[in-house]
Formats: C-alpha cells, structure tokens, sequence
C-alpha cells in the first residue's frame, strides 16, 4: 500500500504550479525580505506607519483586501445555508473562540511572560482578537469549507465587534484584579472595532459576492468556475506575500535587534497555536465534523486577527510600545506555524470517517493550481 501510494502523491505534486509547490519558502523568503528591509531602509517603518487606515498602514490595508478577495469570489453563497444550520459548528466556533482562545492566550502570558507586563498585554491583546482575514488562505489551502470559513468569519466579526471592548476590559483589568494580578487598562471604542471589520471583511466579502452574483448572471456558473476564478485567484497569494513583507518591514529593526524579547514572546504563541489548532480538529473530529469542516474549525480556532491587535496596540500604547512589539511578533510566529498546520492537515485526512469528502477538496484544489490560494 504504501508503494502504491507514493506516485500518487508525486502525481499530485507535480500538477501543481511551481509558486504553490514551494508556497512556505515565498512566505519565509517574504518574512526575511521585510524583516532585512526593516532593518537596513532608515524611516521605512515610520512611512509606512504614516498613513492609516484604522491603526493599520494603508499599503498593508491594501495588500489584506487583495489578499481576501479572490478567496472570498470563490464561496458559493448559495450554500450557506447548509452552515448555518450545522448548529454544532456554530456553537462549538464561539466556544473556542471567545471563551477558550482568550483565556488560554491570558493562561499562557501570565505563566511564561510574568515578568514582562508590556508584552504579557500585547499578547493578551492578540488572543481577544479572533481571526477574520488571513485564516480564508490557510483554509482553502487545507482544502477546508469555503463556506463554513466564510460564516464563522463572519460570526467572528460580529462578536468582535460586540466582545472585543467588554473581554480586554475584563482580562486586562477584572481578572488580574480578582487573582492580585497587575492590571491594565484598554482604551478602545466599539466604533474602532466595527470600522475595522467593515474594512477588512466587509469590503471583499461584498467584492466576492458581487463578483459571483455578476459573473455567474452574465457567462452562467460553469465560464465563472472555470475561466474567472482562475484568473483572480493568483492574486490572493501576491496580496498575501505583500502583506507578509510590509507587516515585518513596519517592526523590522525592532524585532531584529531584540531577539531574546521575540523569543520569549514566541514560545506562548507557539504553545497557543499548537494547542488551540490540535485541539479544535481533534475536537471537531469527535462530534463529527467531516473533515472540511473539522479543518476549517481549526484554522479559525487557532489564528488571530493580527490587523486588530496591532492598529489596538499602537493606538493605545504608542507605535514603539512593548505591547505593539508583541502584536507585530505574533504574525511572525503565526504566518510559519500555520503554513506548517496545513500539511499537517492534509496528511490527517486519512484519519476522518468520510475520506470521500477530503479527496474531492484536494483534487479541486490540484485542479485549480495557484487559484487554489
């Protein structure tokens, strides 16, 4: 079996394109580009920092929605339907989400950041702020559910904008209180929170839903499948590339020259990451979720709305702050450990009961080469 099973995979390989073949060496070869531009482009940082849109520098703005777009024309909203309904998805999403997420993210920077208070806060930042944009491309690149991706980012952005406010305040300030913690204070308005998410989802949901209502009314859904979304979809893995160099570029001389700061900011994360992704498949897998769904589950579990907790982090603690340090560091661990999730998704397909449902996605995704980012 195993013989039989190895020019499959090769089979696989060798029909994708040569950009998605070595997707994780363009995103580390990116994350190296913009922490050496960081660091060797005097005020590089600063311009970049010098036109916001919500807290975020416009050019990253930018690269974040050409990013979402062609993911997001992709989702059949004809579909949603079926996830609405699916009530164990929903409530097992804002389980992990808004409970487990923040509270194992204040766990873990308490215990290993407690000496640390600027960056133990911009962790804890980083946890309330649940993922809505780049977990659509770890997603489709784990052959998960577009559909589900699409209504639990969704239902993200929504209690994002109803909780972000109420739980930085509670984890901050009410919780270290009751156990004798130090506490901090988080100044940030609902407005803040629903502008961001109207930038950063609602804009190229909308795009995407336009974009399949228009294509499929004019050429019908077969010239839309076949002959558009290829087309858009490269350019979700050069918004996502771009995004990666100006994200590190904004703090590369910091991260570069504290390295031992970026390490103990790490090793949370990392335990973070491991913990909540492991556990939310294992979790799906349990009450049944196939596989897409499962994955999807996972991703949307384990990532962090780093756009949010930075923009939060520089308005209310200052640009050069610890706290905005710890926002920047988290996409520097989160972008190689996800990346690296997803092969460890695909390669635990086989361990789901509808092993029927997994191949497809992986075949459409084969099928579609680089518009499967």
């Amino acid at each position: 079996m195993t013989a039989a099973a190895a020019p499959g995979k090769e089979a696989v390989a060798a029909r994708l394109s040569f950009v998605d073949r070595y997707l994780a060496v363009w995103i580390l070869g990116a994350m190296a580009a913009g922490l050496g531009l960081g660091r060797l482009v005097p005020g590089l940082g600063d311009a970049l920092a010098g036109v916001t849109v919500t807290g975020v520098s416009l050019p990253i703005a930018l690269g974040l929605l050409v990013m979402m777009y062609p993911v997001l024309a992709k989702v059949r909203y004809d579909r949603l339907d079926t996830v609405t309904r699916d009530r164990r998805l929903l409530l097992l999403s804002l389980l992990l989400n808004w409970v487990i997420g923040p509270a194992l993210m204040f766990a873990l920077a308490w215990l290993l950041l407690p000496d640390l208070p600027a960056y133990r806060t911009g962790l804890v930042v980083v946890g309330l702020a649940r993922c809505i944009a780049m977990v659509v491309i770890w997603n489709d690149l784990a052959c998960g559910d577009r559909e589900a991706a699409a209504v639990l980012v969704a239902l993200n952005s929504v209690f994002q904008v109803l909780a972000f406010s109420l739980l930085g305040w509670f984890y901050l300030s009410v919780l270290p209180g009751w156990l004798g913690l130090e506490r901090t204070t988080l100044d940030v308005s609902v407005w803040e929170i629903a502008r961001s998410v109207l930038i950063f989802l609602g804009l190229p949901l909308l795009a995407g839903f336009v974009t399949r209502r228009l294509g499929e009314r004019a050429k019908g859904r077969t010239w839309y499948e076949t002959r558009l979304v290829p087309r858009v979809g490269p350019f979700a893995l050069y918004g996502l590339l771009f995004t990666i160099v100006l994200l590190f570029a904004l703090q590369g001389d910091a991260i570069t020259s504290r390295p031992l700061d970026v390490a103990r900011i790490a090793l949370p994360l990392l335990v973070y990451f491991a913990l909540m992704w492991a556990g939310s498949l294992a979790l799906g897998r349990a009450v049944g979720l196939g596989y897409p769904r499962a994955v999807t589950l996972a991703f949307t579990a384990a990532g962090n709305n780093f756009e949010l907790a930075i923009a939060v982090a520089v308005a209310t603690f200052g640009a050069t702050s610890g706290q905005a340090l710890a926002g920047v560091v988290g996409p520097l661990i989160e972008v190689p450990v996800l990346i690296g999730l997803v092969h460890v998704a695909l390669a635990a397909r086989r361990f789901f009961p509808d092993p029927t449902h997994a191949p497809a996605a992986g075949q459409a995704a084969v099928q579609e080469g680089p518009a499967r980012v």
